[in-house]
């Protein structure tokens, strides 16, 4: 039976709260009461629950009784506690199957889809009168404090808000009750279309930065229609000139068009205006014709065998380098640079780029779990393209301050998140204990925005399935504890870096010019080193690590520092002779160059830049060591101190030159190419994540006059 005709029959009581009062549509706004006051309520159950309930009941044909006797049927004791909130999540997750089993477009425009799940939410966080009634008093001591005037430091509704809570929105928001972060976490581990489970907590984050982290119905709202409204946009897109789209292959952006911003393209001196249409297995860019586009060259982002390197770059006329608004794909034959012009930010190239390595993530991520199956993949793909879908929802509707696009898209979220992997493997092993697809997963959700796209495999729907078993909820258990470790890390990473963030920026002077003159000679023995080191030339390498380690043996130390102090004599002895401080009486740097004043002008400032911020990173390795030496964190001191303790014990046990050579030994044997097929790439990143959690002791300049 469909829920958007039959909930018309039912009418609003007083004591439903605004939790079903309507923002647009006519769904459970006008049936809130078949469970609050009379009706056949269930006193333990709030009246926003017994709403839901009655919704349920009329989505499914069956009587609340029926809905009650077969939850209590498959009861277990282990599950009686919270009683209120198992049955909301069981009655709800029949209905979410029936629900999605019709178009879920249709069911967002008319807003029935969001009026009914959102109760959800709210019937899930407040099951029982006593939650409800915490709820209201909380939302009446928030009417209260509004009534207060404002302080010297606090702006209206407005200020500094997005355009989607300013104006009238505020007067919506404000009279009805709102949903958590943990509703929203549930709803989107059992429904992932407006969430998912893997970044809900980062996209709720995202939507109510500007609503004190509450979400209030014409937001969700918003936000789904919008959502709906992007995915059909996105496959209306026309497939690019010449190219014929693989089965599984979905438009995930596309501009250059006449009603969007303009796309070049950079070939050494040469550029082409065009378009540019990003597809979750390739990057397409068509040049712009006479009449049409030219045919569409291809940059493959799905083969794994390719290093793909994709970092921002600079563009201006006569290829000098001004404007920071574009990317560079260093990893195909003959470099392309992709601009996109803006006339302030860059927000629309680093938009393309997170975009582009996020494809790039999914392939990797398909390809180091080894998932094989057709199914397995097509719901990481899913997951993807919801998320994308969700950003472009989200960045429409909040113009005026638009969320961090990582906070939709899963990899690259926990690509740079302290330890992010641990999720993604998780998710990987949760991947793989599915055997299909099932109504309440991200592929059928993905199939139910556009009843005209099959999904693209030969597996059957599962039709029958209990979202609510034990064997379903451990691994979202596992999953869960996952997601909250890495989001503790993530805010103590971020606690540790906001003093160095803080931290005064001074200028640089001309001497460091002069500085990097004088040690660019020394600069010159490193290729000669890192050929030594690579094994490029055997005979050579193992040479010299034989006499190295001869040398550590033997305990020749003192022969080898008397020859090096002969040589240098020597070489003092050869220039005094040739008076060769005479000829050079001074130390002379050249700045000439075959460029232009322009092209040098960038240079100098792309090499100014550089060296700042190795003064800027020196910096924060000192503080960093001020705050393990002074206890500032006692987590990493405690970890310090266990080191520097056992590295005591083994160099007092063990003979010191077996040490040198075993660091020696070590240094060249890591080089090759056995030790780094063996090697493990998860060791570096711990270290670079436990390193990058030790706060800097704060800095404060001050003026020896103002003291």
């Amino acid at each position: 039976m469909d829920m958007g005709v039959e909930s018309q029959k039912i009418k609003l009581p007083a004591e439903a709260g605004g939790a079903a009062t309507a923002a647009g549509d006519g769904t459970g706004s006008k049936a809130a009461a078949a469970g609050g006051g009379g009706g056949g309520g269930r006193k333990h159950l709030s009246s926003i629950a017994n709403h839901v309930l009655r919704q349920c009941s009329l989505t499914l044909d069956r009587s609340v009784n029926d809905l009650v006797a077969d939850f209590e049927l498959g009861l277990k004791t282990a599950a009686v506690y919270n009683y209120s909130r198992k049955l909301v999540e069981f009655c709800s997750l029949q209905a979410l199957q029936i629900i999605t089993s019709h178009d879920i477009g249709e069911k967002i425009n008319d807003g029935s889809l969001s009026r009914f799940t959102f109760d959800m939410m709210l019937a899930w966080e407040t099951p029982s009168p006593s939650d409800q009634q915490i709820t209201m008093e909380s939302i009446a001591k928030e009417r209260e404090d509004r009534k207060e005037p404002l302080g010297a430091n606090e702006a209206v509704m407005g200020d500094e808000t997005s355009l989607f809570y300013s104006d009238i929105m505020p007067l919506l928001v404000n009279e009805e009750p709102t949903v958590g972060e943990e509703a929203y976490v549930w709803f989107g581990s059992v429904f992932p279309l407006a969430c998912d489970v893997v970044n809900a907590r980062f996209t709720f984050e995202a939507l109510t930065a500007t609503t004190a982290n509450r979400l209030h119905y014409p937001a969700y709202d918003r936000f789904l229609k919008e959502m709906d409204k992007s995915f059909k946009f996105l496959q209306n897109l026309p497939t690019p000139t010449g190219i014929e789209f693989a089965e599984d292959e979905f438009i995930l952006h596309m501009e250059g068009t006449a009603g969007t911003q303009r796309v070049v393209k950079h070939i050494g001196t040469s550029s082409w205006p065009g378009r540019v249409t990003l597809t979750n297995k390739a990057l397409y860019f068509e040049a712009s014709g006479t009449i049409s586009y030219d045919s569409a060259i291809k940059v493959d982002l799905s083969d794994t065998g390719i290093q793909h390197q994709i970092n921002t770059a600079s563009t201006g006329p006569f290829g000098v380098p001004l404007f920071d608004k574009a990317i560079v794909f260093e990893s195909l034959s003959e470099p392309l640079v992709l601009e996109f012009p803006e006339m302030t930010s860059s927000t629309r190239r680093d938009m393309w780029l997170t975009l582009i390595r996020e494809v790039i993530f999914i392939h990797r991520f398909v390809s180091m779990y080894s998932i094989e199956s057709p199914i397995h993949k097509w719901e990481v793909h899913s997951r993807i393209i919801l998320g994308v879908i969700r950003l472009h929802a989200a960045r429409e509707m909040l113009r005026m301050s638009p969320p961090p696009a990582s906070s939709f898209l899963v990899f690259s979220l926990y690509d740079d998140l302290p330890k992010g992997d641990f999720v993604l493997e998780q998710l990987a092993s949760n991947l793989k204990q599915t055997s299909t697809i099932t109504r309440l997963s991200a592929s059928y959700v993905f199939k139910g925005l556009s009843k005209s796209y099959a999904i693209p495999l030969s597996a059957e729907i599962a039709k029958d399935h209990d979202r609510n078993s034990s064997s379903n909820e451990q691994p979202l258990a596992s999953l869960e504890n996952k997601i909250d470790q890495v989001k503790d890390e993530a805010r103590e990473v971020t606690a540790a870096n906001a003093a160095v963030d803080g931290m005064k920026e001074e200028g640089i002077t001309d001497s460091l010019l002069v500085l990097v003159g004088l040690v660019g000679p020394i600069g010159k023995l490193r290729p000669v080193i890192q050929q030594i080191t690579s094994w490029e030339r055997p005979l050579v390498t193992g040479s010299i690590l034989a006499v190295t380690l001869l040398t550590i043996y033997n305990e020749w130390f003192s022969y080898m520092l008397a020859a090096s102090l002969i040589l240098a004599v020597g070489v003092m002895i050869w220039a005094r002779k040739r008076k060769i401080g005479k000829l050079w009486s001074e130390v002379i740097i050249d700045t000439s160059s075959d460029k232009t004043t322009m092209e040098s002008i960038v240079e100098a400032q792309q090499s100014l830049k550089k060296v700042h911020e190795y003064i800027k990173t020196a910096n924060v390795v000192i503080l960093r060591l001020w705050s393990i030496a002074l206890s500032r964190s006692p987590k990493h001191t405690e970890t310090m101190i266990w080191m520097l303790t056992g590295s005591a014990v083994a160099v007092a046990v063990i003979p010191f030159k077996y040490i040198l050579i075993g660091l020696a030994a070590g240094g060249f044997v890591a080089n090759t190419r056995m030790a780094k097929a063996m090697s493990n790439p998860q060791g570096g990143r711990r270290w670079r994540e436990w390193w990058e959690s030790i706060p800097a002791v704060p800095v404060r300049t001050v003026d020896k006059n103002e003291l």
